[in-house]
């Protein structure tokens, strides 16, 4: 009978945390390397690119992929016959593990868990709780996978009740459009089918701990016919031209994994979660003796992809910039941004908004300003600032209209398409929305010459700063008109795709 000790368990949570956070699977490195091969998009191409540099230099680094570091969750599998030398509940240890990878000095990862998230929405500081689950198995030893979930891929999570004669096909291609890009394709798509309502998702969500394997699945061919399905709905996807982004191009998935399990003759649950550009898990086992320690990867296993600035990028002063300026942006420009910019997410754009409501003055000028959506990773180190990508535009939407309106401001940095709220908003004041690219965040930081807090520094990584950044490369994603580049991109590529396909012999 196996001895399981408390801190073995601790320690390997925790280190598992840290490796995941700079360490992509090798799998989806290689993977991606092959998209960026066959990648005829150029904008696709170049996002795809980024992450790819970004991905090297996190493991060279040491330092986040992304600055989303995730809410983690744990799949636990139990051997029957282990005992336990411990205090605390498996829930418990995990919770250590946690905040000991989180709280890491060398390597500090970004606290986005909120207590009270109906109402206060108290960021906890540490990461915890994480979400465990339990499972009792035959054996004498602990499995344990670890993963931490993006929040701007965990929200475009979608589940149906479909009826049994429905179409999974269908409601998988028709629902994709829906979540977007804030879900940072490409990715992966982990499908849940059966069960109960809340066991579909559990499958989904578990689906996308397994490795990539697409490629190797076409050249041997399906055994089954669920194998059948990942085949047609990873072509389906790609398909629809959706792109690295968004921005249009061939690859929008790179694998669809999907578990089944039986449900009641009345019902098809099905639940579908990707997985983003930040894919992080990580598999070990704890047989009783001590830790369980990852191998890191070897550098040369990365693709010999590195990102520069495409030469037709334009250079932008943003300590001078003009709405005039602005307005002659055109959709799929490159810009590379120079100065200083503020920046702002939820917490502090709802505030704002409330002080504007109230009649109140802001505590920071936003007169002919650009703001950036962003959270960052704390420094450590000789660092200015930690990764530093960007987050979901489209939850700023609502805020939009009130902070052209009545602020100054005239441009913004997000990742991702903007909604219709915010494109007419965009259009009505001539203001641009820009696109960095999300999984690039250690890539944007090393762009970032100072940092400091301007206003609500109870609010943590979601005050506003005032970045001072050399040539952070950027896309106009809605220009002045408000023509978004995430509708036409898709558009104009899915249109390609289809008279490619029109073109092979059947």
């Amino acid at each position: 009978m196996t001895l399981i000790r408390e801190d073995d368990v601790i320690t390997s949570v925790a280190d598992a945390l840290q490796y995941i956070s700079y360490f992509h699977p090798m799998d989806y490195i290689r993977a991606l390397g092959r998209a960026w091969e066959l990648e005829q998009s150029p904008a696709a191409k170049d996002a795809i690119a980024q992450i790819l540099t970004n991905s090297r230099m996190c493991a060279q680094g040491h330092r986040p992929i992304c600055q989303d570091t995730g809410i983690v969750v744990a799949f636990v599998k139990i051997g029957m016959n282990v005992r336990w030398q411990a205090t605390k509940t498996v829930q418990e240890m995990v919770n250590e593990g946690v905040r000991r990878a989180y709280l890491h000095p060398e390597n500090k990862l970004r606290a986005s868990i909120v207590a009270d998230p109906a109402f206060t929405r108290v960021n906890t500081r540490d990461n915890t709780p994480a979400v465990v689950h339990i499972e009792m198995v035959p054996g004498d030893h602990v499995e344990i996978i670890v993963s931490a979930k993006g929040g701007g891929s965990e929200n475009k999570a979608k589940f149906a009740m479909l009826n049994p004669s429905d179409s999974i096909r269908d409601w998988v291609v028709n629902t994709v459009p829906l979540m977007g890009a804030g879900w940072c394709p490409p990715g992966m798509l982990g499908i849940g089918i059966g069960g109960s309502a809340e066991k579909a998702m559990l499958l989904a969500k578990e689906s996308l701990m397994d490795p990539i394997d697409m490629a190797e699945l076409k050249a041997r061919g399906p055994s089954s016919p669920i194998e059948e399905l990942r085949i047609e709905l990873h072509d389906a996807v790609n398909d629809l031209g959706i792109g690295a982004q968004g921005l249009g191009g061939l690859s929008t998935v790179l694998d669809v994994k999907i578990l089944d399990t039986p449900t009641h003759a009345a019902s098809k649950p099905i639940a579908m979660i990707p997985n983003c550009a930040a894919t992080r898990h990580a598999h070990f086992t704890l047989t009783g003796n001590g830790p369980a320690y990852l191998e890191p990867p070897r550098l040369d296993d990365w693709p010999q992809v590195n990102w520069t600035p495409d030469a037709a990028s334009k250079p932008v002063n943003l300590d001078t910039l003009t709405p005039a300026e602005v307005a002659s942006w055109q959709p799929g420009d490159r810009l590379l941004l120079s100065g200083k910019m503020l920046t702002g997410r939820d917490a502090a754009h709802k505030r704002m908004v409330d002080m504007l409501a109230r009649g109140e003055t802001l505590p920071v000028d936003f007169t002919n300003r650009v703001i950036y959506y962003v959270g960052p990773v704390d420094p450590v180190r000789d660092e200015v600032v930690g990764p530093a990508g960007p987050t979901t535009a489209t939850r700023m939407d609502k805020f939009t209209e009130t902070m052209l309106a009545q602020t100054g401001l005239i441009a913004m940095i997000g990742k991702a398409e903007r909604g219709p709220t915010g494109i007419e908003a965009i259009a009505r004041h001539k203001a641009a929305y820009l696109m960095a690219v999300g999984g690039a965040a250690y890539l944007v930081s090393k762009a970032i010459l100072g940092a400091r807090v301007l206003a609500f520094e109870d609010l943590g990584m979601e005050a506003i700063y005032e970045f001072e950044v050399k040539d952070m490369p950027v896309t106009v994603a809605v220009d002045s008109h408000g023509t978004s580049v995430h509708k036409s991109g898709p558009a104009d590529w899915r249109e390609r795709i289809a008279a490619a396909r029109a073109k092979q012999p059947a």
